[in-house]
């Protein structure tokens, strides 16, 4: 038998619709039921607790001490409820986005949207790296991220979904007296013989390595041994000056002291970013991410693909009409 921890939340609204009004018929058209099925569920609410709640006679119907007992208890389980579903409305709930590193142009993004849903509330995190906010998404601390969809394991693209926004073409950070830092722009050939930290051995950003491993392939590039995550720009720029390691990058990375950052060319290399999400999301806020999306990638040509540029092959959520050069190919 049901205990009173186990009573429906339905049954205390039709009790408490009609203690208040004191007249079924009254209670079932403020409930939007027929008055037939608001007896039966105070019927069955009465059995549950074991107690009479209510006299009718033909005339009148009003409480029993047990039923005016009830209903406090009623209306704070039932303001308690509404609260609880009022909490988790989408259109209540705050989004949490995640920028991966702050400076990049998913911040743009973050900004349009907040513009297009001011109602909203679109809160900023910073997981840096795809793999690692994909299982704090799954894991539902974390709504949306941006990244490489493609470079994810299977076993998380099959629970998530992606919108392509734009082909970010990549860079060199280099240590401000390197042989390279006066160029305005490094031809991926000046790299060989190098050796490029590309986040090998973070646990939270292995689709960026993968895309490094792809891109060094036949041109003698070679990936840092794994480090320590540096952060903080003093953390970065004491690592850069001891080790004195290029880093790969995107155009688009903040400035770091004591270093320069450099466009890579012969060919372009790009790295795919798209807006990822937890699958069967609903939220406005996702809706004006997307939105706001489309609109800076359609003005600015996010997705135009540069002449003689690179991306890896068969890339898991880029379109497969986009010509792609081989991963070791020279472009």
């Amino acid at each position: 038998m049901p205990t009173p921890y186990d009573i429906e939340p339905r049954l205390l609204r039709a009790f408490t619709a009609v203690a208040e009004e004191l007249h079924f018929t009254r209670a079932a058209g403020r409930l939007f039921v027929a008055q037939q099925a608001l007896s039966r569920d105070v019927r069955r609410l009465e059995r549950e607790v074991g107690a009479q709640l209510f006299v009718r006679t033909t005339r009148q119907v009003a409480l029993t001490p047990d039923g005016e007992r009830l209903l406090p208890y009623a209306r704070r389980v039932l303001d308690a409820h509404d609260a609880l579903r009022d909490a988790f409305r989408p259109e209540l709930r705050p989004l949490l986005v995640d920028l991966n590193t702050p400076g990049l142009v998913q911040d743009r993004v973050l900004r349009r949207a907040r513009e297009l849903v001011p109602e909203q509330e679109l809160m900023a995190r910073f997981e840096s790296g795809l793999t690692g906010a994909a299982r704090e998404i799954l894991a539902g601390r974390l709504d949306i991220s941006f990244g490489r969809y493609g470079g994810l394991a299977p076993a998380l693209r099959a629970r998530l979904d992606a919108l392509l926004v734009r082909y970010e073409p990549m860079a060199v950070i280099l240590p401000e007296d390197h042989p390279l830092a006066g160029l305005p722009e490094v031809p991926l050939g000046r790299l060989a013989g190098e050796r490029l930290y590309a986040g090998a051995g973070n646990d939270r950003t292995p689709e960026w390595t993968d895309l490094a491993v792809r891109l060094f392939a036949g041109r003698g590039i070679h990936l840092s041994p794994p480090a320590p995550l540096a952060v903080g720009k003093e953390e970065f720029q004491r690592i850069m000056a001891k080790h004195r390691h290029p880093v790969l990058a995107v155009v688009g990375f903040p400035p770091m002291p004591g270093c320069v950052l450099r466009p890579l060319v012969d060919p372009v290399p790009l790295s795919p970013v798209s807006l990822v999400w937890r699958r069967g999301l609903r939220h406005p806020g996702l809706d004006a991410l997307r939105a706001a999306a489309a609109e800076l990638g359609g003005r600015e040509g996010w997705l135009d693909r540069p002449p003689g540029s690179w991306l890896p092959d068969d890339e898991p959520g880029v379109p497969p009409s986009v010509p792609l050069t081989r991963s070791g190919a020279s472009g």
